[in-house]
């Protein structure tokens, strides 16, 4: 089976390298100190701290081998040179229709976030500005209808 590879730019790869070692070293100890202390209070067959425990210590674990494998098999991505949107790009864009003004950055899928304006490659406007210049005109298509952007700024 081929492994999957996941595109991110150095900073989506400190921040999950940053969320591993969380991970490892405050939460994982805190857990098994929890299970440790659940275990103290007797019958663990109606211990609901211990299974509560258990869960979180399962969360933690899964957490811990879903980001390692994403590490090992990370490609940081390097910012394009120039006025061309591509990953790791930061693109500043205008809404012909309405005059609206946003401003997004493009990586990879695992490091999207709408609420920091990280826009994925692989979602409807990352797909229709990847390559293109500033000052070009593209009509988007999105699964809600399609939009007219133009691209006033790319870094």
């Amino acid at each position: 089976m081929a492994k999957k590879e996941f595109l991110l730019t150095s900073e989506g790869f400190l921040d999950l390298e940053t969320e591993l070692n969380e991970l490892k070293n405050v939460r994982r100890p805190k857990v098994i100190e929890a299970i440790k202390d659940a275990r103290s209070q007797g019958d663990l067959s109606e211990n609901a701290d211990y299974d509560a425990a258990r869960a979180e210590q399962a969360e933690v674990e899964g957490r811990i081998k879903e980001l390692e494998y994403m590490l090992e098999n990370a490609k940081i991505i390097q910012k394009e040179s120039g006025h061309i949107v591509g990953l790791g790009s930061t693109v500043t864009i205008s809404y012909v229709d309405d005059d609206d003004t946003e401003v997004y950055s493009i990586v990879g899928s695992m490091e999207a976030d709408p609420f920091e304006n990280k826009i994925s490659n692989e979602s409807p406007l990352g797909k229709a500005i990847i390559g293109k210049k500033q000052g070009e005109e593209i009509e988007v298509a999105s699964p809600t209808g399609s939009y007219k952007i133009k691209i006033e700024k790319v870094d």
